[in-house]
C-alpha cells in the first residue's frame, strides 16, 4: 500500500508551518510589528496659513537641519503637506507666486525649527508674507574667490555683484545700497533665534544690515535687459597676478571705493582701474569696526535695498536705526534696521558641507543656495525658460545644453543665459524670492 505523501512530512516541518501561520495571522491591518525602516522615522505636518487664495498643491520644502538633505511634498486641499522623515533637526519653507490685476507677487513661508521624534507626529505653521517682484536683480555673486598660479591660499581680493533689469522697460533706482545680514557667515553661531526656532526680529518688518552699508551716489539707470557690474574689492586687472581672477579694468563697471569712509584696507581697496570715472564710486557709511567691508567669502546674505524718505548715509548714521547682532552692546555687534519694504533683492549663501542658519525672513528670500568656495565659481540667476521662451525677439537665439553648473547644481532651464545674449537674446531670470530655486552654483563668474 502506499503511503500518503502528506504522512512524510517530519513534526519539525509541521512546527514551522504552524509558526508562520501564527506570524502571518498576526500581520493583519492592525499589526504593530515595527520593520527596520520604521525604527528611526517620524512624520511632520506642514500647514501654510495667511492666504486667502487656494493653497492646494503648492511645494513644500523640508530641510535637515544638521545634513542639509532636502525633501519636498505638495499641500492638500487644507493646504498641509505630510513628510514621513528620519529623526532630527528640521526646517520648512514655501514659495507661491500670485497675479493681481497685473502686479506680480511672491508669496513665501518659512517655519521655525521642529524636531521630529521616533513614531510621533510634529505639527508646524508657515505663515506666508506676500512681497512684490523687483525689475532690478541680483544676476550674479562672486564671492568666493580662486586659486592662485602659484601656492596654496585662495586668492579672495576680487568679489563682485553682477545687477540685471530682468525687465522690457528702463529700470531708475535713486538711493540704492548694498547692506549685509548679520552674522556675515551663515555657519557661525547665531544667537538671533529664539527657542521656538524663529529670528528674533521675523515679526518685526526689518532685516538688520551689519558693518556698514555701500550706495550709489546717483541715481542707477538700467537699460531693458540690461545689466550693471559693481565691483566689491579689487577694482583692477587683478588677472595680472592670478589667472584664475577677474579684470575688472573696464570704464563701464562701478566699484565700491571710498577711503574717506574708514574702508581704506589697501589689500581690498587698491586704487581703481583709471579708466573707471569717479563717478562710478560708490560711496559708504561704517557704523560698526573695521577698515574693510567684511562680505563673507563663504556665506553671506547680500541685501541690495533703497532708502525712501532718507539719505543713505542719514539713514545709516542715525542711532535710532540701530540693532545689535546676537543682543550684543559693542560697536562691533553695531547693525541698522532696513525696513522689509525697502529691501529690492537678496541672496543667501551657504557654504557647502556646513551646518548653517538663516539670517533673511521669508519674504526676503526663503531659501538658500550652495556655494563651494575657493575655486573660482560664482552663483548665478536661472533662467526663466518659459517666458525666456515667449519672447519672440529670441526666436533662433538661444542656446541650450548649458554645462556650466557644478555637479548637481545646475540651471534647471538648460539655457545657457551668456551664450544666448552674446547671441542677441534677451533673457528673463527667475525671480521667486527664493534662492533655492532662483540660484545656482556656477564653475567660473560670467565675467572670466
Amino acid at each position: 500500500m502506499k503511503k500518503c505523501s502528506v504522512c512524510c512530512v517530519s513534526n519539525a516541518t509541521i512546527t514551522l508551518l504552524l509558526s508562520l501561520a501564527l506570524l502571518l495571522g498576526a500581520c493583519g491591518d492592525d499589526a504593530t510589528l515595527p520593520t527596520p525602516a520604521d525604527i528611526s522615522m517620524g512624520q511632520a505636518a506642514i500647514t501654510l496659513t495667511g492666504l486667502n487664495d487656494d493653497m492646494n498643491g503648492m511645494e513644500v520644502q523640508l530641510r535637515n537641519i544638521t545634513t542639509n538633505s532636502v525633501f519636498t511634498q505638495q499641500t492638500d486641499q487644507q493646504g498641509t503637506a505630510v513628510f514621513n522623515v528620519a529623526t532630527g533637526l528640521y526646517e520648512a519653507s514655501v514659495s507661491a507666486s500670485r497675479n493681481d490685476n497685473g502686479q506680480a507677487y511672491i508669496y513665501n513661508g518659512t517655519s521655525g525649527q521642529l524636531t521630529v521624534h521616533k513614531g510621533q507626529t510634529v505639527t508646524a505653521s508657515v505663515a506666508m508674507k506676500r512681497a512684490v517682484i523687483s525689475q532690478l536683480v541680483i544676476k550674479e555673486l562672486y564671492c568666493g574667490g580662486c586659486m592662485p598660479d602659484v601656492g596654496t591660499t585662495a586668492f579672495q581680493y576680487d568679489k563682485c555683484i553682477v545687477l540685471y533689469n530682468n525687465s522690457a522697460m528702463p529700470a531708475s533706482l535713486s538711493d540704492l545700497c548694498f547692506g549685509m545680514g548679520a552674522p556675515a557667515n551663515a555657519q557661525a553661531t547665531n544667537e538671533n533665534y529664539t527657542a521656538d526656532g524663529r529670528l528674533n526680529y521675523e515679526d518685526e518688518g526689518f532685516i538688520p544690515v551689519w558693518n556698514g552699508i555701500w550706495y550709489f551716489p546717483e541715481t542707477l539707470t538700467v537699460e531693458p535687459y540690461g545689466q550693471v557690474v559693481v565691483n566689491v574689492h579689487g577694482a583692477i586687472n587683478n588677472t595680472r597676478t592670478v589667472t584664475n581672477s577677474i579684470n575688472y579694468a573696464n570704464p563701464d563697471y562701478y566699484c565700491m571705493y571710498d577711503p574717506e569712509s574708514g574702508y581704506r584696507n589697501s589689500n581690498y581697496y587698491p586704487h581703481p582701474f583709471e579708466g573707471i570715472p569717479t563717478s562710478h564710486y560708490l560711496k559708504a557709511v561704517v557704523f560698526a569696526q573695521g577698515n574693510a567691508w567684511p562680505l563673507s567669502n563663504s556665506a553671506p546674505a547680500l541685501v541690495m535695498f533703497q532708502t525712501h524718505g532718507v539719505t543713505p548715509a542719514d539713514f545709516a548714521r542715525n542711532t535710532a536705526n540701530y540693532w545689535y547682532d546676537g543682543g550684543g552692546t559693542s560697536a562691533i555687534d553695531r547693525c541698522v534696521k532696513v525696513p522689509n519694504n525697502w529691501i529690492v533683492d537678496a541672496i543667501e549663501v551657504f557654504q557647502k558641507g556646513t551646518e548653517s542658519h538663516k539670517r533673511l525672513t521669508a519674504d526676503i528670500d526663503a531659501g538658500y543656495v550652495i556655494l563651494t568656495n575657493k575655486q573660482g565659481h560664482s552663483l548665478y540667476r536661472n533662467v526663466n525658460r518659459e517666458a525666456t521662451e515667449a519672447l519672440p525677439e529670441n526666436a533662433g537665439k538661444l542656446v541650450y545644453d548649458y554645462a556650466l553648473g557644478v555637479d548637481d547644481s545646475t540651471d534647471p532651464s538648460g539655457i545657457d543665459a551668456e551664450a544666448s545674449m552674446r547671441q542677441g537674446a534677451h533673457i528673463i531670470y527667475q525671480n521667486t524670492n527664493n534662492s533655492t530655486t532662483d540660484f545656482h552654483e556656477r564653475k567660473q563668474c560670467s565675467l572670466r
